[in-house]
């Protein structure tokens, strides 16, 4: 059966090489006669790929170990939910993940009101490019990644899934990840069309045509990071919101380049600029994709959850290399008829195109500090990276002046100036009175204060506009955009100020011990042992107090996996709160209950879990069938 799927997946790749290459014959020709055709293989193509997945997900949840991936990432003890998301524990499977939500986004687009109004030209050129990247997926999987490799004899037993892996977080983030990449892959392929085929006019912009994908894959993408960075909160022990890990970074940049792009797309969409900008960012936020799973899978960075090259880092730098050479030609050489030039920067177009270049300067300095040890070993023999202090130092201001820039554009007119000069007052004295209580409340570092009180303010805007303007109450669009503006200013004052003021506390105490940490009182009762179907583990039983009156209770644990007996997990836990969130780690005992731990205070931090989640959910609002869009004044996405 495993060779039954691998052959499906080598005629996928028949299929869209095949196919591809007849197209091209066809625009060649000036012809569009093979498009019917070009359709119903996508459809092949997915089909196949879709009973491929199924087979191997079959193997998972059967303990079917006559399939190397099958016995590399599960084992006879895992939970069966956990068998199903070893699915894309590994680099194989994730690949293939990855390449059937390509393929299934496809098929929406194939379906939809959207893809029917555009001309025969510009479907061609988007099948052309959107199968090229289907090949090279397929080629990936048949040639250097392949999920359906067989052993023989068949151990007995698995080796088990990683523990860090066995989180829900775990069972949603990966997934979520590459739906986004792979929604991406749709506007992006599209814009590139409409740019060779030159039919804007007859079509309307491809980022209207496009934006219901565009925003189904910005959320899932979001929510995929978001869902990451909890775990790696949870279940690693780190204590923090980010630990700027090159796994992490990989799947913020392209986020951060689809972010830019939809604030460049308003200008399009509104104001007639900015088309071949936003022809090369969409294009760009797809290639930084596949950046990020160069990262991951090509060993060129090291990573607690990174994969080995496994032969698929060089084919994957050249098709990024190829990509984007076509996608910046393509761009270049792109002239659209009516194109306005941009109005002055004091001006909500201004302030769109600078929030804009923030967010690709974050891009972009994430990317080089992430890449800092492959630069770095032109120079030195022992190349290191970069600490998380060198990222905070750098972008929490740029997170400022993005919190900065969300306070003030709302009020400013399309072509300069305040558009209502009462409500900008009132915002910039909700500004210096957040900015007061702040102070008051002990946060004085200036970047803390700054970013703050500019979320809070801007949130204050908002709520101050759609409470003034009943217009905006009735558009989706906007409630869509200043929804995920509410969630990036909460994020941005989680960010602002539990870094900064995180309170921390490591070391070495006895049962019936204290340790303090900023006003609270750690009180150590006693130590627990104890085993599950998986695992031994340790836990440490601790009594939280602050100024004498009880807090609650906190229960870290330290696990040893009966399959992974080389190393010691901890199970980190927490109080939560909506101010000062505590959270402890165990780190280890001896022989006399001694515990070593790990203790901190983070003020604020739940508030990016709740920001992030907003993120994630306002954009459905924005979603709307293609045959009765408006374009409204107010929108902002």
């Amino acid at each position: 059966m495993h060779l039954l799927a691998y052959l499906l997946l080598v005629a996928s790749l028949m299929f869209s090489v095949g196919f591809g290459l007849v197209a091209v014959m066809q625009i060649w020709q000036g012809r569009t006669l093979i498009l019917p055709w070009m359709e119903k293989a996508h459809l092949m193509v997915t089909a196949l790929m879709t009973v491929s997945c199924f087979i191997l997900l079959w193997a998972l949840v059967n303990y079917d170990f006559t399939n190397v991936y099958v016995a590399s990432y599960t084992s006879l003890d895992l939970a069966t939910f956990y068998r199903m998301t070893a699915f894309w524990a590994g680099q194989a499977g994730s690949l293939l993940f990855w390449a059937w939500s390509v393929a299934i986004f496809g098929v929406f687009f194939l379906t939809s009101d959207a893809y029917q109004s555009l001309s025969d030209g510009t479907k061609l050129w988007f099948w052309i490019i959107f199968l090229a990247v289907m090949a090279f997926f397929l080629l990936l999987l048949t040639a250097w990644s392949n999920p359906f490799k067989m052993v023989d004899p068949a151990p007995a037993d698995g080796n088990g899934l990683n523990p860090l892996l066995q989180n829900p977080g775990m069972i949603f983030h990966p997934p979520l990840l590459f739906l986004g990449y792979g929604g991406f892959t749709i506007p992006g392929c599209l814009a590139l069309a409409q740019a060779l085929n030159g039919t804007y006019k007859q079509e309307g912009s491809w980022t209207e045509i496009s934006r219901n994908f565009i925003l189904i894959a910005w959320l899932t993408l979001t929510a995929g990071i978001i869902l990451g960075g909890w775990w790696s909160y949870m279940e690693l022990g780190w204590g923090g919101y980010w630990a700027w890990d090159p796994v992490e970074n990989a799947s913020l940049i392209p986020w951060l380049v689809a972010s830019a792009f939809l604030h460049t797309s308003v200008i399009e969409t509104r104001r007639n600029k900015l088309h071949r900008i936003n022809i090369f960012l969409i294009a760009l936020t797809s290639i930084s994709a596949f950046f990020a799973t160069y990262l991951v899978r090509s060993g060129v960075v090291d990573s607690l959850h990174a994969f080995g090259d496994g032969g698929v880092g060089t084919p994957l730098l050249i098709f990024i290399i190829v990509f984007t050479f076509i996608s910046l030609l393509i761009s270049i050489q792109y002239r659209h008829p009516d194109s306005r030039p941009l109005s002055d920067i004091a001006s909500r177009e201004g302030f769109l195109v600078i929030a804009a270049w923030v967010l690709m300067t974050l891009g972009v300095i994430i990317l080089f500090a992430t890449m800092w040890p492959v630069f770095s070993k032109f120079w030195s023999e022992n190349p290191v990276g970069l600490e998380p202090a060198f990222y905070n130092r750098v972008c929490l201001p740029l997170f400022v002046i993005l919190s900065a820039l969300l306070m003030v554009c709302p009020w400013l007119g399309w072509k300069g100036g305040i558009r209502d000069t009462k409500k900008a007052a009132i915002v910039g004295a909700a500004f210096a009175a957040f900015a007061g209580v702040l102070y008051t409340q002990g946060f004085t570092m200036p970047m803390a204060i700054a970013g703050g009180a500019t979320a809070l303010a801007g949130i204050a805007g908002i709520l101050l506009m759609f409470a003034s303007e009943p217009a905006m109450r009735r558009n989706m669009r906007s409630i869509a955009a200043y929804g995920v503006h509410v969630g990036l200013a909460l994020t941005v004052l989680g960010v602002a100020i539990s870094g900064p003021y995180k309170a921390e506390a490591e070391g070495e105490i006895k049962v019936g011990e204290t340790m303090q940490v900023g006003d609270y009182t750690f009180t150590y009762k006693k130590l627990h042992q104890g085993s599950e179907r998986a695992y031994i583990f340790i836990q440490a039983d601790l009594e939280v107090t602050k100024d004498g009156k009880f807090v609650g209770t906190m229960q870290p644990q330290r696990r040893l996996y009966h399959k992974f007996q080389r190393s010691a997990f901890s199970e980190a836990a927490t109080i939560p709160s909506l101010g000062n969130e505590l959270y402890g780690t165990l780190l280890g005992a001896d022989e006399t209950e001694a515990a070593t731990l790990k203790l901190s205070v983070n003020p604020l931090v739940n508030w990016v879990w709740i920001g992030g989640t907003l993120m994630c959910l306002f954009p459905l609002l924005g979603l709307c069938s293609y045959r009765n869009r408006e374009r409204r004044e107010e929108d902002a996405l």
